[in-house]
């Protein structure tokens, strides 16, 4: 899956958005900035990022094709790292889908912002990349933690402390 569409990069972190939507306002700019700071803060120096902005819509049906879920998610990430291809090193590659419309919503639940609750499912699919996992309690209470110390780097507010299964991050996502 390639989401290229817009660049931007510094050092060796490049980063490409393709958005598909109309629900959200974000600039290239400024998720690439987030992808940079998280990245830093997890002690990655390579890395090739590709974002993708998308309402419900097109979510549930990227959700459909490749997990085989019905319906909206918020963060889908792809690991594309493997097939970075020979030269690469230890490079980070992955693709990271997000729902604005769903970040929207969410927000409200949560009392905060959409781009806010958009920057967390961002730094969820990075450190999905990063090799966290989220799939049993003690998982997700170590993937939570590292969320808020990430985005707390990112100098975004830190995400409420607990977040139920099936709220924000629904199971069933490909590494989310």
């Amino acid at each position: 899956m390639s989401l290229h569409s817009g660049h931007a990069s510094l050092a060796m972190i490049t980063v490409d958005v393709n958005d598909r939507q109309r629900i959200l306002s974000v600039s290239d700019r400024w998720l690439g900035g987030i992808v940079r700071k998280a990245l830093a803060a997890e002690g990655v120096a390579q890395a090739e990022i590709g974002i993708m902005l998308l309402d419900d819509r097109r979510m549930a049906a990227v959700h459909q094709r490749w997990l085989g879920i019905p319906g909206p998610t918020d963060v889908i990430t792809f690991d594309l790292s493997a097939a970075a291809g020979p030269g690469r090193g230890d490079a980070l590659a992955g693709d990271i889908v997000l729902s604005t419309e769903t970040a929207r919503r969410m927000a409200r639940t949560f009392g905060w912002t959409p781009r806010q609750e958009l920057a967390y499912y961002l730094v969820h699919g990075l450190l999905h990349l990063t090799g966290y996992d989220d799939h049993t309690p003690a998982d997700r209470r170590t993937m939570r933690a590292r969320e808020r110390a990430v985005m707390t780097a990112c100098g975004l507010p830190r995400p409420p402390r607990t977040r139920a299964v099936g709220v924000g991050f629904q199971r069933g996502s490909s590494n989310s």
